[in-house]
């Protein structure tokens, strides 16, 4: 089944809102800033690394290549100092800090958290061979014996030992053909083992060598990243949510059925209207409630906040939020955030597409509610296997016809051939044949991964540039 309707011709317009011919100007500019911030972050995070190279061979580090032995010990060196790096970089990616959100988007972050994750543990075991290898050579030991040698003559060196455990340990269950045998909860306290790891390795790297030593500028360079990275973890992993659970003091008030296995959850608290334009983006949220208060759930809000209150659709997909659908009113909830891009600051261009199944299709209301665009100018796509797990369907139809935009709902079950995400009796079609303005337009995608994907294929076969193309993950 497809249904398609277009709204008023002249439809209310939000306060604040500024349709024009100075909306695709703001975008653009505002396109350039964010663009601007990210070759800014990928430069730095490349500096860093040369940095760190650069000071090891100014301090001395030049003259150790005069030899084979020495120059495989340099080489140790080197390797360690570099998967030290991208370790710290990975931990800054993670610590949700502000700038680095407004410019990749969490999602962007911790994809390439991910991705640093195999290098790093390469390197840091590189460090390891080659360092067994250049000093086994010297004292004329095999590299097992070295070990061994070290490990009885080196206090600090056991804690580096542990420390590489425990890089092989969280980079192994990162994997995601590992990964998806546990719950997220056992993954996520593995996961913070990379701090253990960090803490252990840090010992060894001071004490043992010249390497450190006082007086060098690499001794003041890796003192200025670490204090860094622990201050940026603790200002927004530790201190930022605590922070905002306390000024805006949430609560639920009510929890409301929202379609096939899904609940709309509202809360309440105060001032709230700082969150106002987050529509899309989404939130850390822990209900602070027995068997509950340890299970943090991001989720995007479902309603643009007004008079004091909140709200976001939940759908049961598991055991964690299957415990939310009968939460009392009352209960306290802890929240961090908004984080990502998922929202009006990575518009790029005049049109807008939203375009969202299942429960994906809940995050859309929210940014449909504030986004800038002319009447005419936004096209809604709905998709569903039935018509009951089109949430939030007829707020996001009357949302439509106040602003002017255009809405198709797309029901049926999904064929295994041709365009994957559209219904088995439409994949002839693309997403082109929906929005005559694709070009002009910046397309938002939320729902299952293998059909986001399929989405995201279809518009970029339609020449669109990945700037405009936003989406939100749903796995972990």
């Amino acid at each position: 089944m497809t249904t398609a309707f277009r709204t008023a011709d002249r439809p209310a317009q939000p306060p604040g809102q500024r349709p024009g011919a100075g909306l695709a100007r703001t975008l653009r500019q505002r396109g350039r800033r964010r663009l601007l911030r990210e070759d800014f972050l990928t430069v730095l995070a490349w500096a860093s690394g040369a940095a760190a190279v650069a000071l090891y061979l100014a301090d001395g580090g030049a003259g150790q290549f005069a030899n084979v032995t020495s120059g495989i010990t340099a080489l140790g060196i080197i390797a360690g100092l570099i998967g030290t790096d991208l370790v710290l970089v990975m931990l800054l990616l993670a610590a949700r800090i502000p700038f680095i959100d407004s410019a990749i988007g969490h999602d962007r972050a911790m994809e390439v958290h991910g991705k640093l994750g195999k290098p790093a543990l390469y390197l840091i075991l590189a460090h390891m061979v080659f360092l067994l290898i250049g000093y086994g050579l010297t004292d004329r030991l095999n590299p097992i014996a070295e070990g061994i040698s070290m490990w009885n003559n080196l206090p600090d060196l056991w804690l580096a030992f542990i420390s590489t455990a425990l890089f092989i340990l969280v980079v192994v269950t990162s994997l995601v053909a590992v990964r998806k045998k546990f719950p997220y909860e056992f993954w996520y306290v593995v996961h913070l083992l990379t701090y253990a790891a960090v803490l252990t390795a840090l010992p060894h790297q001071f004490s043992e060598g010249q390497l450190f030593a006082p007086g060098q500028w690499q001794r003041w360079y890796w003192i200025a990243f670490y204090v860094l990275v622990l201050l940026a973890l603790l200002r927004y992993r530790v201190w930022a949510p605590i922070a905002l659970t306390f000024r805006h003091q949430l609560s639920v008030t009510r929890v409301v059925a929202a379609g096939d296995g899904a609940v709309s959850i509202e809360l309440t608290g105060v001032r709230l209207e700082e969150l106002t334009g987050s529509g899309g983006r989404f939130f850390i949220w822990r209900f602070l409630a027995p068997g509950l208060w340890w299970h943090h759930h991001p989720f995007s809000l479902s309603a643009d906040p007004a008079a004091g209150r909140l709200r976001i659709t939940v759908r049961n997909l598991g055991r964690g939020s299957a415990a939310l659908m009968s939460v009392r009113p009352g209960t306290k909830v802890a929240l961090s955030g908004p984080y990502g891009l998922f929202g009006h600051a990575a518009r790029t261009r005049p049109g807008v597409v939203l375009v969202g199944s299942g429960i994906g299709i809940t995050p859309l209301r929210a940014i449909l509610e504030r986004a800038e665009f002319e009447p005419g100018a936004a096209t809604v796509i709905l998709r569903a296997s039935t018509p009951e797990t089109l949430y939030l369907r007829d707020e996001i139809a009357e949302l439509c016809h106040e602003r002017g935009a255009t809405m198709y709902e797309l029901v049926g079950h999904r064929a295994r051939h041709g365009n994957a995400w559209l219904p088995r009796h439409q994949t002839g079609l693309r997403l082109s044949d929906y929005v005559p303005n694709l070009k002009a337009s910046d397309v938002y995608v939320c729902g299952p991964k293998k059909w986001s994907d399929s989405v995201l294929e279809d518009a970029k076969s339609a020449g669109l540039a990945d700037e405009q193309l936003h989406h939100e993950r749903f796995d972990w």
